[in-house]
């Protein structure tokens, strides 16, 4: 079975799940998922999983996440972005671009975000977005999210240009419209680019075109996905024992997840150690039997 990363270059007008059908198509496996979906008009990085990887997902979407994104001003959507209907309308920004970067600072850091009705999140298994297409408007719950940089890349009164580093989690035409409120004016998303999620960046991605001409040539090991994880290098007797589900005691460990090696760099999955003793968590290759034990 295929098993492995690719970071692809996800075009506008395709939804993610388009790509993960046009992926199962070209790597002839069923078994695939992504990480972090993105908006059909948006583009940018989309790590797909294959085989055995997508068991990682559930850590890779524990880093963050980097965009450009362009603001126009003046005009609300019930999408918040440019693909909707416009719900409101304003007068634009009078500021500068001085001031409108004094405002992007007071954006940053631990905040408090609403959900947009527009989403993929779910309730009793519906999507919000097919309640929201039906005018249907449901009670949400504010979310943490946490943004660690907005750069304002261009300003004029029409529309502005960001870099955005944040969390996962966050959706950023919410932060937009939320950026556009505190101005006093409308605002609406008119243009989104991820260049990276997690460790992969947008200068790395792969566009559709190449992956169907060569889609194993751009298969990354397993691995890629966790690389944020420390590594513990495991000896025989102790990779197998721990792939079997063994605990085992390897001192001096300090506590947490790890990437497991073998010491000659075979992966066999995340680890968790807690005084002293590693326990498999989630273990994507068996270790063979050491010598000695057979």
């Amino acid at each position: 079975m295929t098993a492995g990363i690719i970071n692809v270059l996800k075009p506008c007008g395709m939804t993610s799940h388009d790509v993960i059908s046009f992926m199962r198509r070209v790597l002839n496996t069923k078994k695939i998922g992504h990480s972090g979906t993105l908006d059909p008009d948006a583009a940018g990085v989309l790590p797909v999983f294959a085989g055995t990887a997508t068991r990682l997902l559930e850590y890779a979407l524990e880093d963050g996440k980097s965009y450009r994104a362009e603001i126009t001003f003046g005009v609300k959507t019930d999408t918040g972005d440019d693909s909707g209907t416009v719900v409101q309308t304003s007068a634009l920004p009078t500021c500068s671009a001085e001031e409108f970067t004094a405002v992007l600072q007071e954006f940053t850091g631990v905040q408090k975000q609403m959900p947009p009705m527009y989403s993929a999140l779910k309730l009793n298994g519906q999507p919000l977005y097919k309640l929201a297409r039906k005018g249907i408007e449901v009670e949400r719950e504010a979310r943490e999210i946490f943004i660690s940089r907005l750069e304002l890349i261009s300003f004029n009164p029409q529309k502005a240009v960001l870099d955005v580093e944040c969390s996962k989690g966050t959706y950023i035409r919410t932060l937009l419209e939320d950026i556009c409120a505190r101005l006093g004016v409308c605002g609406t998303m008119s243009f989104l680019l991820r260049t990276s999620a997690g460790g992969f960046k947008i200068e790395d991605a792969v566009t559709l075109q190449e992956l169907e001409a060569e889609p194993l040539r751009y298969l990354l090991p397993e691995e890629t996905a966790v690389m944020h994880l420390a590594e513990a290098v495991l000896t025989e007797r102790q990779a197998w024992r721990i792939t079997q589900g063994v605990a085992t005691s390897m001192a001096g460990m300090a506590d947490g997840l790890y990437r497991l090696k073998g010491q000659s760099g075979e992966f066999y999955g995340i680890g968790k150690a807690a005084e002293g003793v590693m326990k498999g968590v989630k273990i994507l290759h068996q270790a063979d039997k050491p010598q000695e034990l057979i």
